[in-house]
């Protein structure tokens, strides 16, 4: 499996999450400062609610482009059959019987994206209790716990 393709994956999915969320953004902004939301008695409170859209709207956005920044100066080395898997690793598994992939990524923690034979590869980011399991392991580790065997770390 191709890791350089699935990192470039990753950061376009990064990427239009952020433009997505800077149009959201755009859109709470004018809602909370349009005509349209304007009070029109004490009680009318569409202003107020949409400024906290706003304000949501743009720690999400902020939080996006920190992921972008940080998949943007990330590294993500070759491992060797034997070498501890750490960050940046693509990791091939087999859990229940059927073969995963999982990148550990410095953000897109959650995301999906698909290998070259249209594999899932699931996206592991810092806060993923797996992630955390995973650091450290090497080929042919079985973590029973979770009933996962590692099979190959790139």
């Amino acid at each position: 499996m191709e890791k350089s393709a699935l990192v470039s994956s990753l950061k376009v999915q990064v990427k239009s999450q952020y433009e997505r969320a800077l149009n959201a953004l755009a859109g709470a902004a004018e809602a909370a400062t349009g005509d349209d939301t304007k009070a029109e008695g004490k009680y009318d409170t569409r202003g107020l609610e949409a400024s906290y859209l706003a304000a949501g709207q743009a720690e999400q956005a902020d939080e996006l482009a920190q992921a972008v920044a940080l998949l943007e100066s990330a590294e993500f080395p070759d491992y060797d059959f034997d070498d501890p898997i750490g960050p940046g690793a693509l990791i091939e598994a087999e859990r229940d019987g059927e073969l995963v992939f999982y990148l550990l990524a410095p953000a897109g923690g959650g995301l999906t994206l698909e290998g070259e034979d249209g594999e899932p590869v699931t996206v592991l980011g810092p806060a993923a209790p797996l992630r955390s399991q995973l650091l450290g392991q090497t080929s042919g580790t079985i973590l029973d716990e979770i009933n996962l065997s590692i099979l190959e770390v790139l």
